[in-house]
């Protein structure tokens, strides 16, 4: 019988010599977030043969590192406060994608590349976990060249498909016990209330949630603690999924796919919801070409996808992922779920966003979107747009029937320009 601790004293080393193990040329791929390994991370630049080497993140929770290019050109997957400013300058490139394509387009550029990822500690069968971040890494494990892991006690230790990483298959580990990254619970204003009610009375007992990144998705649930039996299947896990559960609101009943679990590929946020997770055998961490899959979304029956966006033309095009023409985010799963959420049975595909910008200085809707803005979604999979005004559903409508009915949801003060845009595009009568 093999001793798992035994090996694992063999592999326990010291952060710089952990990294010595990446050769030149080869494309390192880092977790979301709080499964980011910081020693690993600041131990890199020590290797000195790094020469056309890669580094992926997403969703960094640190500034990129102090290195050239040519020798460590680092890649955003999808931008942060910790490297937008980095992208701007053109330090740090960036790798377009849909979630669930991730994994592939990694393993395009490398077939065989050095995975880097904080893990819970190890059980006595010789596994560790991925916890908060199995996403585009769970699916790389297998085809990767070099493993290594640092191992911190503050990782949840979760469950799902290609969760675990067994002691067999790691090259070098490292030990550091760190407090993981978390969100702040975001203050949300009157008009990300009034943006969740109108979201949440579409949500029918038994349905099941996606639910995006930011503060006005995350809304809704303040809005869903007298309903009964909702389910989440999402990419993301909300921190508010802490009380839904504890309430008695969230118990997977309906869950089509995974009767009886929360499903998701990721999580950032509170240390109460790392806390909930931990050992939490009816959460399941899947890898996000799983959850983010058409085809297994199309088997949710009953979702309701809830995502964000910046603005919205009269053609029910979305720009979620740029201000004035420049790169601020990623398409991360939004367009995976606008469209899957169509495959579904009863499926409803939300848009939400705040009518104005700029304190109320700006509409967010707009006759046409701003000059080299990018469409994260198409006007061909928009389903319904709400803003604090209302919702307007623009599936099955016309360019004047969109049209009219986004005037109607946005801020008062821009309605009439809105009108008169409408107008000399041939939209709308006089």
């Amino acid at each position: 019988m093999t001793d798992y601790k035994k090996l694992y004293q063999e592999k326990l080393t010291t952060p710089e010599r952990a990294v010595q193990l990446v050769e030149a040329g080869e494309e390192i791929v880092f977790p979301i977030n709080p499964g980011e390994p910081p020693a690993l991370l600041a131990a890199i630049p020590t290797n000195e043969k790094l020469a056309g080497n890669y580094l992926h993140r997403m969703l960094p929770s640190s500034a990129p590192l102090d290195i050239e290019q040519d020798k460590l050109q680092q890649v955003s997957i999808f931008l942060s406060g910790a490297d937008r400013k980095y992208y701007r300058e053109g330090f740090v490139d960036f790798l377009p994608n849909h979630f669930s394509d991730i994994p592939s387009l990694l393993l395009k550029r490398s077939p065989h590349p050095v995975i880097m990822a904080t893990v819970s500690p190890m059980d006595k069968d010789g596994n560790f976990s991925l916890g908060t971040s199995p996403s585009y890494v769970a699916s790389l494990i297998e085809h990767a060249k070099t493993i290594i892991l640092e191992v911190n006690e503050n990782m949840p230790r979760t469950f799902g498909t290609k969760n675990n990483i067994h002691i067999s298959q790691v090259d070098a580990l490292v030990e550091n016990t760190v407090d993981l990254p978390e969100l702040p619970t975001p203050v949300l204003k009157e008009k990300d209330l009034a943006i969740g009610k109108i979201i949440a009375d579409t949500v029918s007992d038994g349905a099941t949630l996606q639910i995006g990144f930011g503060s006005m998705p995350n809304a809704v649930m303040e809005y869903l603690m007298d309903k009964k039996d909702l389910g989440i299947y999402s990419e993301m896990l909300p921190d508010k999924l802490v009380d839904l559960v504890e309430k008695g609101v969230v118990t997977n009943k309906f869950n089509p796919t995974h009767p009886g679990k929360t499903v998701s590929t990721f999580a950032i946020g509170s240390k109460r919801l790392y806390e909930f997770m931990d050992n939490n055998e009816d959460i399941l961490m899947l890898p996000c070409d799983e959850t983010n899959s058409l085809m297994n979304i199309a088997k949710v029956d009953n979702l309701v996808s809830i995502n964000s966006t910046v603005e919205v033309d009269f053609y029910g095009q979305c720009n979620s992922e740029s201000v004035g023409g420049v790169l601020y985010s990623s398409t991360g799963g939004q367009a995976d779920f606008t469209k899957g959420v169509r495959l579904t049975k009863n499926g409803r595909g939300i848009i939400c966003l705040y009518s104005t910008a700029k304190n109320d200085e700006i509409s967010t809707i707009v006759s046409e979107l701003a000059l080299g803005s990018i469409v994260s979604t198409s006007k061909n999979d928009i389903d319904t747009v709400v803003t604090e005004y209302g919702k307007a559903e623009l599936i099955g409508k016309t360019f004047s029937e969109r049209a009219q009915a986004l005037i109607k949801i946005a801020h008062p003060k821009f309605r009439d320009e809105l009108r008169q845009k409408a107008i000399d595009k041939k939209l709308i009568n006089q």
